[in-house]
């Protein structure tokens, strides 16, 4: 038996040396590695098989880096550098996938985990988000070490594993961990921006949106409470048609759409590369801000980043047809522009409703990053990172319209950027949690090649 788990070793180690980072992509895709919110449908045993899998891909990574296991299987690697004054960086990303909507399976062009690659692409949940980050980061590291590469400035990676639902076990282990070890950060950079190449602004230039900052989070249950029984007496507004009431007036009543910090310093940045009148409009935002605005609400891929979102998601009543429930709930969910909190959301929210009748409970998100400085040091090397191996594309700050683990790392760092230099389309970026989840290969290559740039000048 010894002799068999010898071989078995050998030859994963053998197969992994072998392999091109497209194939070792391809076979993290077939690791299962999915958070479920009911943490006990989690196989665990996917994820030590995940961190087994990077131990034997990048044996330098992991032998020369200070490697540890933080929270059972999420990974702080550690890369000292030659000057203790200065200040290390981190690069963060996270092991997890969402799981396949049930009854979707069958609409993949190739099935969700077993990590096709065809007509140049890879196929596969996680391909996105966000096994391309943290493959990408160790290929890069990988690469670096072989070439013997001594950064000055220490780099830090950690990888969480569970930032799918929420992160408290993974990143905001790994933070205390961090923590413990007395460190802080120049800078950091976790998931979200990417390089759009169908952007109807620049269409001969792909823009690379680095995010500066993420929109905060929010759910809200409703319940209504009322009299219930027999169908063939019923009250004259039952809890369904009242809580049914609220959640209409609710979406009936959105908020208003504003420009903030980061989507203004994005118009600004792309202004000197449009055409007129886009180039009067983006450089006068002063003026036309209201109207930028408006126009980028009427839109549904654009309308995230200019209001504070509301989607009803959940709704639970009754037990039987012929039965009126006493009791009717609903979940609400919002993504907040950065300066709005959920104390505000909740109070428009009471006064649309205007019914004493249906209650409102939350737990706020806790921990919304701050606005990071996009004239800085950390923003100016991902900046130079793009531009060496995309030197046409535009480099502009921007609004992550999602969340990230980045929370956890709030007070570690100086300032926060989430960015992976994967080019896609507007399209392809929706099959994110979605269906069809694929990566270009050349896209996927050229991200480790910005990755190895914002490792090598980020630590110099």
């Amino acid at each position: 038996m010894l002799r068999f788990f010898v071989a078995m070793t050998v030859l994963l180690i053998s197969t992994a040396s072998f392999a091109s980072p497209v194939q070792r992509l391809a076979e993290a895709v077939r690791i299962q590695t999915i958070s479920y919110q009911e943490r006990e449908r989690i196989d665990y045993a996917q994820f030590q098989r995940l961190n087994d899998y990077l131990r034997v891909s990048y044996p330098l990574v992991f032998a020369r880096l200070q490697v540890e296991t933080v929270s059972d299987y999420s990974l702080l690697l550690r890369w000292p550098g030659s000057d203790d004054s200065l200040k290390p960086i981190l690069f963060t990303a996270h092991t997890d996938v969402v799981p396949v909507e049930p009854g979707t399976e069958d609409d993949w062009a190739h099935p969700a985990f077993a990590g096709v690659v065809a007509d140049g692409r890879i196929y596969g949940r996680g391909t996105l988000d966000d096994k391309l980050g943290v493959m990408g980061l160790l290929e890069a590291a990988e690469q670096l070490l072989a070439e013997g590469f001594v950064p000055r400035r220490g780099i830090v990676f950690a990888f969480g594993h569970d930032e799918e639902i929420s992160g408290e076990q993974g990143a905001a282990s790994l933070a205390a961990r961090m923590r413990e070890l007395d460190l802080h950060f120049e800078w950091m950079v976790d998931e979200g921006g990417m390089l759009l190449s169908d952007n109807p602004l620049l269409p001969d230039r792909p823009m690379a949106m680095v995010n500066v900052a993420e929109k905060g989070y929010l759910t809200i249950t409703l319940v209504a409470t009322g009299e219930g029984g027999h169908s063939s007496n019923p009250p004259r507004i039952s809890t369904i048609g009242r809580l049914s009431n609220a959640l209409a007036r609710i979406e009936a009543n959105p908020f208003e759409p504003r420009l903030v910090g980061p989507v203004e310093a994005m118009f600004e940045t792309i202004a000197p590369y449009v055409g007129q009148p886009e180039r009067f409009v983006f450089n006068n935002l002063w003026l036309t801000g209201g109207i930028v605005a408006s126009r980028m609400d009427d839109e549904r891929l654009t309308l995230p980043f200019v209001r504070t979102t509301t989607a009803l998601t959940m709704i639970n009543a009754g037990v039987k047809e012929n039965v009126v429930p006493q009791r009717a709930e609903a979940k609400v969910n919002f993504r907040l522009l950065p300066g709005d909190t959920a104390e505000g959301v909740v109070e428009y929210i009471r006064e649309v409703i205007n019914d004493p009748q249906v209650t409102i409970s939350y737990d706020p998100w806790e921990n919304v990053p701050p606005i990071s400085d996009h004239q800085a040091a950390g923003f100016q090397v991902i900046s130079e990172a793009v531009t060496a191996v995309y030197p046409e594309a535009v480099v502009t700050p921007s609004l992550l319209t999602a969340t990230t683990d980045t929370r956890h790392y709030i007070g570690l760092s100086d300032n926060q950027y989430r960015f992976h230099g994967v080019m896609m389309s507007a399209g392809q970026a929706s099959s994110i949690h979605g269906t069809n989840e694929f990566i270009d290969v050349r896209s996927y290559e050229k991200s480790i090649l910005i990755a190895r740039e914002m490792l090598r000048r980020g630590a110099r």
